[in-house]
């Protein structure tokens, strides 16, 4: 179809490729939305559910750690939990794109979004 376009040709390849990485990035991002992912703290003590883009969704509490005179221990554990779960949901998203570049035949160590 772009024959004798040289690079011109290429051009267009390149600009379909890419509109079908943003579809499917936009896909994915959807996607991400609807995963959900688990970090705990305190051998499951404190648990925060988190969807793949980092959103903390719900945060579950175990009554025994409620003791007054361990504030502080409790602050600890819900936040370590947090922290859990929005590293996995970033390892999750990060291994979303990783496959979505893969599919596209782009290189693994390109970050997307630009």
């Amino acid at each position: 179809m772009f024959k004798g376009l040289g690079q011109l040709g290429d051009m267009a390849g390149m600009m379909k490729k890419a509109q079908e990485m943003q579809t499917k990035m936009a896909e994915m991002q959807d996607e991400l939305n609807n995963v959900t992912v688990v970090g705990e703290s305190g051998a499951g003590l404190v648990k925060a559910t988190a969807t793949a883009k980092g959103d903390l969704k719900a945060l579950d509490i175990d009554p025994s750690i409620f003791n007054g005179d361990e504030k502080e221990v409790v602050e600890d554990l819900i936040l370590a939990a947090i922290k859990d779960a929005q590293a996995k949901a970033a390892a999750k998203s990060e291994a979303e794109m990783s496959r979505l570049t893969d599919g596209l035949g782009l290189p693994k160590d390109m970050k997307l979004p630009f």
